[in-house]
Protein backbone atom coordinates (compact mmCIF):
# COMPACT_ATOMS: atom_id res chain seq x y z
CA UNK A 1 0.00 0.00 0.00
CA UNK A 2 1.20 3.52 -0.81
CA UNK A 3 3.14 5.06 2.09
CA UNK A 4 1.33 8.38 1.79
CA UNK A 5 -2.07 6.67 2.04
CA UNK A 6 -0.90 4.58 4.99
CA UNK A 7 0.29 7.69 6.80
CA UNK A 8 -3.11 9.37 6.66
CA UNK A 9 -5.14 6.30 7.60
CA UNK A 10 -6.32 5.77 11.13
CA UNK A 11 -4.12 3.62 13.27
CA UNK A 12 -4.84 -0.14 13.22
CA UNK A 13 -7.35 0.29 10.37
CA UNK A 14 -6.44 -1.48 7.13
CA UNK A 15 -8.76 -1.26 4.14
CA UNK A 16 -8.82 -3.76 1.25
CA UNK A 17 -9.20 -0.78 -1.13
CA UNK A 18 -7.79 2.74 -1.03
CA UNK A 19 -10.38 4.91 0.76
CA UNK A 20 -9.15 7.99 -1.10
CA UNK A 21 -10.48 6.41 -4.31
CA UNK A 22 -13.85 5.53 -2.77
CA UNK A 23 -14.66 8.89 -1.15
CA UNK A 24 -15.12 10.67 -4.53
CA UNK A 25 -17.74 8.04 -5.42
CA UNK A 26 -19.57 8.94 -2.21
CA UNK A 27 -19.44 12.63 -3.12
CA UNK A 28 -20.88 11.92 -6.58
CA UNK A 29 -23.60 9.70 -5.06
CA UNK A 30 -24.85 12.28 -2.54
CA UNK A 31 -24.63 15.03 -5.17
CA UNK A 32 -27.37 13.34 -7.21
CA UNK A 33 -30.03 13.87 -4.52
CA UNK A 34 -31.16 17.35 -5.59
CA UNK A 35 -31.29 16.22 -9.22
CA UNK A 36 -33.54 13.20 -8.50
CA UNK A 37 -35.73 15.38 -6.25
CA UNK A 38 -36.19 18.01 -8.94
CA UNK A 39 -37.19 15.37 -11.50
CA UNK A 40 -39.69 13.78 -9.07
CA UNK A 41 -41.15 17.17 -8.05
CA UNK A 42 -42.72 17.51 -11.49
CA UNK A 43 -45.36 15.01 -10.31
CA UNK A 44 -44.96 14.34 -6.58
CA UNK A 45 -45.13 16.69 -3.59
CA UNK A 46 -42.03 17.31 -1.50
CA UNK A 47 -43.52 15.54 1.53
CA UNK A 48 -44.32 12.50 -0.61
CA UNK A 49 -40.78 12.46 -1.99
CA UNK A 50 -39.32 12.66 1.54
CA UNK A 51 -41.62 9.85 2.73
CA UNK A 52 -40.61 7.61 -0.17
CA UNK A 53 -36.91 8.38 0.29
CA UNK A 54 -36.81 7.41 3.96
CA UNK A 55 -39.39 4.65 3.67
CA UNK A 56 -37.64 2.85 0.81
CA UNK A 57 -34.26 3.24 2.53
CA UNK A 58 -35.67 1.70 5.72
CA UNK A 59 -37.26 -1.20 3.80
CA UNK A 60 -34.00 -1.94 2.01
CA UNK A 61 -32.16 -2.02 5.35
CA UNK A 62 -34.85 -4.11 7.09
CA UNK A 63 -33.66 -7.66 6.20
CA UNK A 64 -30.01 -6.96 7.01
CA UNK A 65 -30.83 -5.09 10.23
CA UNK A 66 -33.14 -7.82 11.51
CA UNK A 67 -30.96 -10.80 10.50
CA UNK A 68 -27.56 -9.37 11.37
CA UNK A 69 -28.48 -7.10 14.31
CA UNK A 70 -31.72 -8.59 15.61
CA UNK A 71 -30.31 -9.30 19.07
CA UNK A 72 -29.03 -5.73 19.41
CA UNK A 73 -32.37 -4.30 18.32
CA UNK A 74 -34.25 -6.48 20.84
CA UNK A 75 -31.95 -5.31 23.64
CA UNK A 76 -33.00 -1.67 23.28
CA UNK A 77 -34.86 -0.16 26.21
CA UNK A 78 -38.01 2.00 26.00
CA UNK A 79 -35.80 5.03 26.67
CA UNK A 80 -33.57 4.08 23.74
CA UNK A 81 -36.59 3.78 21.48
CA UNK A 82 -37.82 7.21 22.62
CA UNK A 83 -34.51 8.73 21.59
CA UNK A 84 -34.69 6.91 18.27
CA UNK A 85 -38.19 8.22 17.57
CA UNK A 86 -37.22 11.73 18.60
CA UNK A 87 -34.16 11.61 16.33
CA UNK A 88 -36.39 10.26 13.55
CA UNK A 89 -38.86 13.12 14.02
CA UNK A 90 -36.10 15.72 13.71
CA UNK A 91 -34.64 13.90 10.70
CA UNK A 92 -38.09 13.96 9.08
CA UNK A 93 -38.24 17.73 9.63
CA UNK A 94 -34.80 18.05 8.05
CA UNK A 95 -35.75 16.20 4.87
CA UNK A 96 -39.18 17.80 4.60
CA UNK A 97 -37.67 21.29 4.91
CA UNK A 98 -34.78 20.76 2.56
CA UNK A 99 -36.69 18.92 -0.15
CA UNK A 100 -39.42 21.58 -0.05
CA UNK A 101 -36.77 24.28 -0.40
CA UNK A 102 -35.94 22.92 -3.85
CA UNK A 103 -39.44 23.93 -4.98
CA UNK A 104 -38.65 27.60 -4.39
CA UNK A 105 -34.95 28.26 -4.74
CA UNK A 106 -32.07 27.15 -6.93
CA UNK A 107 -30.11 23.96 -6.38
CA UNK A 108 -26.99 26.06 -5.70
CA UNK A 109 -28.60 28.07 -2.90
CA UNK A 110 -30.41 25.09 -1.39
CA UNK A 111 -27.51 22.64 -1.21
CA UNK A 112 -25.00 25.21 0.01
CA UNK A 113 -27.28 26.47 2.78
CA UNK A 114 -28.34 23.00 3.94
CA UNK A 115 -24.67 22.02 4.16
CA UNK A 116 -24.14 24.53 6.99
CA UNK A 117 -24.99 21.78 9.50
CA UNK A 118 -21.46 21.73 11.05
CA UNK A 119 -21.83 25.43 11.89
CA UNK A 120 -25.04 24.80 13.81
CA UNK A 121 -23.44 21.81 15.52
CA UNK A 122 -20.65 24.12 16.69
CA UNK A 123 -23.22 26.57 18.04
CA UNK A 124 -25.27 23.90 19.81
CA UNK A 125 -22.39 21.85 21.23
CA UNK A 126 -21.71 24.11 24.26
CA UNK A 127 -25.37 23.96 25.33
CA UNK A 128 -26.25 20.32 24.65
CA UNK A 129 -22.91 18.48 24.79
CA UNK A 130 -20.96 20.80 27.12
CA UNK A 131 -18.29 20.96 24.42
CA UNK A 132 -16.34 24.15 23.94
CA UNK A 133 -16.57 25.89 20.56
CA UNK A 134 -13.11 26.77 19.29
CA UNK A 135 -12.08 30.21 18.11
CA UNK A 136 -11.49 28.90 14.59
CA UNK A 137 -15.09 27.62 14.53
CA UNK A 138 -16.37 31.11 15.37
CA UNK A 139 -14.24 32.53 12.57
CA UNK A 140 -15.74 29.93 10.24
CA UNK A 141 -19.25 30.94 11.31
CA UNK A 142 -18.50 34.58 10.52
CA UNK A 143 -17.14 33.73 7.08
CA UNK A 144 -20.13 31.49 6.33
CA UNK A 145 -22.56 34.14 7.58
CA UNK A 146 -21.11 36.63 5.11
CA UNK A 147 -21.51 34.07 2.34
CA UNK A 148 -25.12 33.41 3.38
CA UNK A 149 -25.95 37.11 3.29
CA UNK A 150 -24.46 37.34 -0.21
CA UNK A 151 -26.53 34.39 -1.46
CA UNK A 152 -29.75 35.73 0.09
CA UNK A 153 -29.10 39.18 -1.35
CA UNK A 154 -28.42 37.67 -4.78
CA UNK A 155 -31.71 35.76 -4.64
CA UNK A 156 -33.91 38.74 -3.72
CA UNK A 157 -32.03 41.83 -4.90
CA UNK A 158 -30.74 43.23 -8.19
CA UNK A 159 -28.36 46.07 -8.98
CA UNK A 160 -30.37 48.47 -11.09
CA UNK A 161 -29.92 52.12 -12.03
CA UNK A 162 -26.90 52.48 -9.78
CA UNK A 163 -28.60 51.14 -6.65
CA UNK A 164 -29.46 47.83 -4.99
CA UNK A 165 -33.18 47.11 -5.29
CA UNK A 166 -34.85 44.32 -3.32
CA UNK A 167 -38.38 43.02 -3.84
CA UNK A 168 -39.99 41.05 -1.05
CA UNK A 169 -43.66 41.54 -1.87
CA UNK A 170 -45.76 38.54 -0.75
CA UNK A 171 -46.15 36.12 -3.63
CA UNK A 172 -43.29 37.60 -5.64
CA UNK A 173 -40.58 35.41 -7.13
CA UNK A 174 -38.02 36.98 -4.82
CA UNK A 175 -40.14 36.25 -1.74
CA UNK A 176 -40.57 32.63 -2.79
CA UNK A 177 -36.85 32.29 -3.42
CA UNK A 178 -36.07 33.69 0.02
CA UNK A 179 -38.55 31.22 1.52
CA UNK A 180 -36.66 28.41 -0.19
CA UNK A 181 -33.37 29.69 1.20
CA UNK A 182 -34.83 29.86 4.72
CA UNK A 183 -36.26 26.33 4.42
CA UNK A 184 -32.83 25.00 3.40
CA UNK A 185 -31.25 26.82 6.35
CA UNK A 186 -33.92 25.42 8.68
CA UNK A 187 -33.13 21.96 7.29
CA UNK A 188 -29.51 22.47 8.32
CA UNK A 189 -30.57 23.46 11.86
CA UNK A 190 -32.79 20.36 12.03
CA UNK A 191 -29.90 18.17 10.89
CA UNK A 192 -27.67 19.60 13.62
CA UNK A 193 -30.41 18.98 16.20
CA UNK A 194 -30.73 15.41 14.95
CA UNK A 195 -27.01 14.89 15.51
CA UNK A 196 -27.24 16.27 19.04
CA UNK A 197 -30.14 13.96 19.91
CA UNK A 198 -28.62 10.95 18.16
CA UNK A 199 -25.42 11.20 20.19
CA UNK A 200 -27.06 9.48 23.18
CA UNK A 201 -28.16 6.44 21.20
CA UNK A 202 -25.06 6.18 19.00
CA UNK A 203 -22.90 5.64 22.08
CA UNK A 204 -24.85 2.45 22.74
CA UNK A 205 -26.08 1.23 19.34
CA UNK A 206 -23.93 0.30 16.33
CA UNK A 207 -24.36 2.13 13.04
CA UNK A 208 -26.67 -0.13 11.02
CA UNK A 209 -29.34 -0.65 13.75
CA UNK A 210 -29.18 3.06 14.57
CA UNK A 211 -29.66 4.14 10.94
CA UNK A 212 -32.43 1.59 10.45
CA UNK A 213 -34.32 2.77 13.56
CA UNK A 214 -33.99 6.46 12.76
CA UNK A 215 -34.85 6.05 9.07
CA UNK A 216 -37.90 3.96 10.03
CA UNK A 217 -39.07 6.51 12.60
CA UNK A 218 -38.56 9.39 10.15
CA UNK A 219 -40.47 7.46 7.48
CA UNK A 220 -43.41 6.91 9.84
CA UNK A 221 -43.65 10.63 10.64
CA UNK A 222 -43.32 11.59 6.98
CA UNK A 223 -45.98 9.11 5.85
CA UNK A 224 -48.36 10.50 8.48
CA UNK A 225 -47.60 14.05 7.29
CA UNK A 226 -48.11 12.98 3.67
CA UNK A 227 -51.51 11.42 4.42
CA UNK A 228 -52.64 14.51 6.34
CA UNK A 229 -51.42 17.08 3.81
CA UNK A 230 -51.75 15.24 0.48
CA UNK A 231 -53.80 12.13 1.13
CA UNK A 232 -52.95 8.83 -0.55
CA UNK A 233 -50.58 9.64 -3.42
CA UNK A 234 -51.98 9.06 -6.92
CA UNK A 235 -50.47 6.76 -9.49
CA UNK A 236 -47.30 8.44 -10.76
CA UNK A 237 -45.65 7.91 -14.16
CA UNK A 238 -43.16 5.06 -14.06
CA UNK A 239 -40.14 7.37 -14.29
CA UNK A 240 -41.15 9.05 -11.01
CA UNK A 241 -40.87 5.75 -9.16
CA UNK A 242 -37.46 5.31 -10.77
CA UNK A 243 -36.33 8.70 -9.41
CA UNK A 244 -37.67 7.83 -5.95
CA UNK A 245 -35.94 4.44 -5.89
CA UNK A 246 -32.68 5.98 -7.09
CA UNK A 247 -33.03 8.70 -4.43
CA UNK A 248 -33.26 6.08 -1.69
CA UNK A 249 -30.43 3.91 -3.04
CA UNK A 250 -27.81 6.25 -4.50
CA UNK A 251 -27.51 9.30 -2.20
CA UNK A 252 -29.28 7.93 0.90
CA UNK A 253 -27.77 4.47 1.21
CA UNK A 254 -24.75 4.29 -1.10
CA UNK A 255 -23.45 7.83 -0.59
CA UNK A 256 -23.76 8.06 3.16
CA UNK A 257 -22.65 4.44 3.64
CA UNK A 258 -19.40 5.27 1.84
CA UNK A 259 -18.77 8.23 4.11
CA UNK A 260 -19.55 6.19 7.23
CA UNK A 261 -17.29 3.38 5.98
CA UNK A 262 -14.45 5.80 5.26
CA UNK A 263 -14.54 7.11 8.85
CA UNK A 264 -13.00 3.81 9.92
CA UNK A 265 -9.91 4.39 7.80
CA UNK A 266 -9.53 8.15 7.30
CA UNK A 267 -9.23 11.14 9.66
CA UNK A 268 -12.59 12.61 10.57
CA UNK A 269 -11.53 16.11 9.51
CA UNK A 270 -10.63 14.82 6.06
CA UNK A 271 -14.01 13.11 5.64
CA UNK A 272 -15.94 16.12 7.00
CA UNK A 273 -14.22 18.51 4.60
CA UNK A 274 -14.86 16.12 1.69
CA UNK A 275 -18.58 16.32 2.47
CA UNK A 276 -18.31 19.87 1.17
CA UNK A 277 -17.90 18.34 -2.26
CA UNK A 278 -21.65 17.62 -2.29
CA UNK A 279 -22.73 21.22 -3.04
CA UNK A 280 -20.06 21.47 -5.75
CA UNK A 281 -21.22 18.23 -7.36
CA UNK A 282 -24.89 19.23 -7.07
CA UNK A 283 -24.25 22.61 -8.70
CA UNK A 284 -22.38 20.95 -11.59
CA UNK A 285 -25.18 18.41 -12.12
CA UNK A 286 -27.80 21.19 -11.96
CA UNK A 287 -25.88 23.05 -14.65
CA UNK A 288 -25.65 19.96 -16.86
CA UNK A 289 -29.19 18.60 -16.45
CA UNK A 290 -31.33 21.54 -15.24
CA UNK A 291 -29.60 24.40 -17.05
CA UNK A 292 -29.15 26.28 -13.77
CA UNK A 293 -26.21 28.66 -14.04
CA UNK A 294 -25.44 30.42 -10.74
CA UNK A 295 -24.26 34.03 -11.12
CA UNK A 296 -20.69 34.89 -10.18
CA UNK A 297 -21.76 36.72 -7.01
CA UNK A 298 -23.63 33.64 -5.78
CA UNK A 299 -20.57 31.47 -6.46
CA UNK A 300 -18.52 33.85 -4.30
CA UNK A 301 -21.10 33.52 -1.51
CA UNK A 302 -21.05 29.72 -1.84
CA UNK A 303 -17.25 29.66 -1.64
CA UNK A 304 -17.35 31.76 1.54
CA UNK A 305 -19.92 29.42 3.12
CA UNK A 306 -17.94 26.31 2.22
CA UNK A 307 -14.73 27.89 3.52
CA UNK A 308 -16.48 28.73 6.80
CA UNK A 309 -17.84 25.21 7.10
CA UNK A 310 -14.38 23.78 6.45
CA UNK A 311 -13.00 25.81 9.36
CA UNK A 312 -15.81 24.76 11.70
CA UNK A 313 -15.65 21.12 10.60
CA UNK A 314 -12.30 20.51 12.27
CA UNK A 315 -14.05 20.15 15.64
CA UNK A 316 -16.85 17.92 14.31
CA UNK A 317 -16.27 14.33 15.41
CA UNK A 318 -17.02 11.16 13.52
CA UNK A 319 -20.50 10.75 14.97
CA UNK A 320 -21.42 14.23 13.76
CA UNK A 321 -20.17 13.42 10.26
CA UNK A 322 -22.70 10.65 9.68
CA UNK A 323 -25.31 12.92 8.08
CA UNK A 324 -25.40 15.43 5.14
CA UNK A 325 -28.92 15.52 4.70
Amino acid sequence: MDKEVTFFMKKDAISPVTPYLIVPIGILAVSTASLFIRFAQEYASSITIAAFRLGLAALILLPYAVIKHGRELRSLTPVDLKYAFLAGLILAVHFASWITSLEYTTVASSVVLVTTTPLWVSLMAPFFLKEKTSRIAFIGMGVALLGGVIIAATDVCVWQSGSLQCQLNPGSTAAKTLLGDLLALFGAVAAASYLMIGRHLRRKVSLTPYVFLVFSAAAIFLVIAMLILDGIPPRFPDQVYLWLILLAIVPQLLGHSIFNWSLKYLPTGYVAVNLLGEPVGSIILAYLFLNEVPPAVKIIGAILILAGIALASFQVNSQESELSL
